[in-house]
């Protein structure tokens, strides 16, 4: 397995445009590269993830690599200094959408699989390529885990070759105030929804929000803000709506998040309602992905033994990694956060180049990503 072929393969999906819900061509590619590359067996599941398995001569556990196959968007207006798409590698990087986040970490995975010794392996690797990543983490691995039953989960996002442990989870949150309409010219007659949104705002700016040693404080971000009626005719708002983008820690739960927001002392006299928003999205193959945005952060001790031992194959392959965590989530949310199953990360890419414009990822970090990645495996399944 020459690297050559591998940054080939990696320009090949960055070269192909997959945003969420319209993943169809690149999952092709790599359901194509997996059969090539002689996995004992490839899939596409009805969410449209592609899944490959290496079986070794041996029983033993299951391990499942994942690297999820969709990316955001190129902002209008925005200035790349060569085309998002092009894949171009100059300079020891492959440049373009996707590929830190993370189709470089899954061209990786592909490769380091498909090197793998069957003779020297007891049990099976999994390589999930999962659509929609991007707007409701961890739904579409929840399914590849329902067919696959890993005992043990890789996620490929950025840890610039370090390995996390743990991450934040998130939650997206809508709060409504009602107000009562009144002609603009005589508002003192009527409730102005928006000046009873303000009230809230200023409260929850002043929560104290909880902070993690290892994943830093919880965030609550003001993201949007909508009125009703919009546009307005010379009439006060009667609906306003604001949505929060909440990172949470470990142990929080959605009755926590939101009775935080209940309680604040200072809206005993304003009539709001928050609840954590549902999401409905299609994907590319006419399944709905639907539930609660509601992502649980996850945390692995330091002594977790899946921790010991892919830190043990990572330094078996030349590695020197530092224990961290992920600031944002990812689709271990699922894995580790719902599923309870022990998960760790690890990923060529650095965190700050995702979603950047002019995204790269390294050659060379690909490249020891493979190693990497082979490390972790034999660590967990490996004979002897």
């Amino acid at each position: 397995m020459t690297l050559d072929r591998m940054v080939k393969f990696a320009q090949s999906v960055v070269q192909t445009p997959g945003l969420s819900g319209e993943e169809r061509p690149v999952v092709e590619i790599i359901t194509r590269e997996m059969q090539t590359l002689n996995f004992d067996k490839v899939w596409v599941d009805t969410n449209g993830s592609t899944v490959g398995m290496v079986e070794g001569t041996q029983s033993g556990s299951t391990l499942l690599l994942d690297a999820h196959c969709d990316t955001v968007g190129v902002a209008p207006g925005s200035i790349w200094q060569r085309d998002p798409y092009s894949g171009d590698v100059e300079d020891g990087f492959l440049h373009g959408r996707g590929s830190a986040d993370m189709l470089g970490a899954l061209a990786a995975m592909v490769y380091a699989v498909a090197g793998l010794d069957r003779n020297q392996l007891a049990g099976r690797v999994f390589v999930s390529a999962t659509v929609m990543e991007e707007v409701m983490e961890g739904l579409s691995l929840a399914t590849v885990m329902e067919q696959v039953k890993p005992d043990f989960v890789v996620i490929g996002e950025a840890t610039n070759l370090n390995l996390n442990r743990g991450g934040r989870g998130r939650a997206e949150i809508h709060i409504e105030t009602l107000g009562r309409p009144a002609h603009s010219s005589s508002s003192e007659l009527g409730l102005n929804a928006v000046h009873e949104m303000v009230k809230i705002i200023r409260s929850i700016e002043g929560i104290k929000l909880p902070r993690h040693p290892l994943l830093g404080p919880a965030i609550m971000t003001l993201t949007d803000i909508i009125s009703d009626p919009y546009p307005a005719h010379s009439v006060t708002p009667s609906r306003c709506r604001v949505t929060y983008d909440r990172r949470l820690l470990p142990g929080e739960t959605e009755e926590g998040v939101l009775q935080s927001i209940a309680l604040l002392p200072a809206l005993g006299a304003v009539d709001f309602e928050a609840c954590i928003a549902e999401g409905v999205y299609p994907t590319y193959t006419g399944n709905f992905l639907r539930g609660s945005k509601f992502f649980p952060a996850w945390e692995f001790k330091e002594s977790h033994p899946f921790v010991q031992a892919t830190l043990t194959g990572l330094e078996s392959a030349g590695l020197s990694p530092r224990l961290g965590a992920y600031r944002f989530c990812t689709n271990a949310a699922y894995s580790a956060g719902v599923a309870g199953v022990p998960t760790i990360g690890f990923g060529p890419a650095i965190e700050g180049d995702a979603h950047m414009v002019d995204e790269r990822v390294g050659i060379e970090a690909l490249e020891t990503a493979v190693r990497g990645y082979q490390g972790i495996i034999m660590a967990t399944l490996g004979v002897g």
